[in-house]
């Protein structure tokens, strides 16, 4: 039998140590072997705009600088409102249908909450 400690999430004595990490195989739940609980992966993020205000999905946010579209010579304008935003993980924060140019990523710094 393991000294290893039960998964504390899903109490599971299938644990297994993996460098500095304990991990359980059942629920996927990986925490620290010294006792500090890194923050779960399965945690929101905080997503702010460019004034800091929390962004949510379906928010209705507006852009506050031009943006070129790569690989186009389309661009969205300053000032122009976009509905019904979709919050992602990655470079760009913010999935979005634009009218007149269509599904695109945006980045949380160039938009203000409205």
């Amino acid at each position: 039998m393991s000294a290893l400690p039960a998964c504390p999430k899903c109490q599971s004595t299938y644990t297994y140590e993996d460098g500095a990490l304990l991990i359980c195989p059942e629920c996927g739940h990986e925490w620290s072997a010294q006792g500090s609980e890194p923050a779960p992966a399965n945690e929101a993020r905080v997503v702010k705009d460019a004034v800091g205000n929390v962004l949510q999905d379906g928010d209705t946010i507006t852009v506050v600088k031009d943006l070129k579209i790569r690989g186009s010579s389309l661009v969205v304008k300053v000032g122009t409102r976009v509905k019904n935003i979709r919050l992602t993980d990655g470079d760009h924060d913010i999935d979005c249908k634009i009218d007149g140019i269509g599904a695109m990523g945006l980045k949380s710094e160039f938009v203000k909450k409205v």
